[in-house]
């Protein structure tokens, strides 16, 4: 299980999440910052410290959030 950032991180970028990340599993893509699924170790500190709510863990994802857990493996994984 992971942790994903959603659309709330779209364009906003604020990036204190990377600075906790106790495993470095979080990474900038070109309009988001995205967690690889296979790294995170489910730890939360990204989630406690995103400024915009954007970070769910994989299990509590809303229907309509699901799709940011596909798009983080193809960033990580094409």
């Amino acid at each position: 299980m992971a942790f994903v950032i959603t659309a709330p991180c779209k364009d906003e970028k604020a990036g204190e999440c990377v600075e906790v990340c106790p495993v470095d599993c979080i990474e900038e893509g070109e309009d988001m910052f995205y967690i690889d699924p296979d790294i995170c170790i489910d730890c939360g500190a990204c989630e406690a410290v995103c400024p915009v709510e954007a970070i769910y863990h994989e299990d509590d994802l809303l229907e309509e959030d699901k799709p940011y857990l596909a798009k983080a493996r193809e960033f990580f994984h094409g």
